[in-house]
């Protein structure tokens, strides 16, 4: 068997250039995690910006009353009032919001990983999902008010609002749900399937409770995004200072319309309510994402 030699006879220094080689890739590879730091921290560093800039300005008006406390009866210039009222009418708009978005998009999802096939009508429903992703929260505000209230003829409410959340949330929780069940093993389907279970079984107790985790996960994350929208409840849940329970009649207050209205008036005592209303949203939104991590977490560990 014949050996590689150079021109004089001596074999090349294969020794030397593999560790050249490997002392250029080791310098790639250290300027490319820079970078990857870099570019980390020119994220964090605005999202700190504007986390110390609501604290040290909203912190000033956290008590007690700003959460036992409406603004019914005061004015701009006065101090206190609070944001009971739009705590409230944000919670129970969400509430609804999931309550009408969640089993809509879930099965959506289902019925495009599960049953569509990638059949025509899959393709539309996929086609339709995307279009809805990426239509502006304002557009489904507007949807809302033309055809509940202008067109049927109900009133302002916090049922409108939920219903132009509803628009803005399905497509977000479908993607989010048709990942969760495409990553599921095809191995677990087919033992099911080789078991006689049928398909409706299988997908409600094999399919569903493997992805629950990240459904859950996907859920919260397309909760906290509507529920800092506010282009849409301005056209639909309208303005109130009281406290209104009852989100399918009158006029009722949400966090992000509180926060508009607040800013908008040039007295002090209302700016600082509105940093206080930005805070209490931005704290409301971390609970419900810390919620979905210790939900899915326990899903995980019983699924194990």
């Amino acid at each position: 068997m014949s050996t590689l030699t150079t021109p004089s006879g001596d074999r090349p220094a294969l020794g030397g250039s593999i560790g050249a080689v490997s002392a250029g890739r080791k310098i790639k590879d250290r300027i490319v995690q820079a970078l990857v730091y870099l570019a980390f921290a020119l994220a964090v560093v605005p999202l700190l910006s504007v986390l110390w800039t609501v604290l040290s300005n909203g912190l000033e008006r956290l008590d007690g009353t700003f959460f036992y406390y409406s603004m019914n009866g005061v004015g701009g210039r006065d101090e206190g009032g609070g944001a009971y009222h739009a705590i409230v009418g944000t919670l129970e708009q969400v509430a609804l919001t999931s309550a009408i978005a969640v089993p809509i998009a879930v099965l959506t999802a289902v019925y495009l990983v599960e049953y569509g096939g990638g059949g025509r009508l899959a393709r539309a429903v996929g086609f339709f999902v995307d279009v809805m992703t990426g239509i502006p929260s304002i557009v489904a505000g507007l949807f809302v008010l033309a055809l509940w209230l202008l067109t049927l003829g109900f009133g302002f409410s916090g049922f409108a609002g939920s219903l132009a959340l509803t628009i803005l949330m399905i497509p977000t929780v479908v993607r989010a749900t048709e990942e969760m069940l495409k990553l599921v093993p095809n191995d677990l389907r087919e033992a099911s399937y080789a078991l006689g279970v049928p398909r409706w079984r299988t997908v409600c107790f094999v399919v569903l409770p493997t992805a629950l985790p990240g459904i859950v996960t996907g859920v919260m994350l397309a909760v906290a995004r509507v529920m800092g929208e506010t282009a849409p409840l301005l056209l639909t849940i309208f303005f109130t200072k009281a406290i209104n329970t009852n989100p399918f009649e009158g006029p009722q207050a949400a966090l992000p319309t509180f926060i508009w209205e607040q800013a908008g008036d040039p007295n002090q005592a209302s700016i600082d309510r509105a940093w206080t209303g930005a805070l209490v949203l931005i704290l409301l939104i971390m609970l419900f994402n810390l919620g979905a991590r210790l939900l899915a977490r326990m899903f995980r560990t019983v699924s194990r």
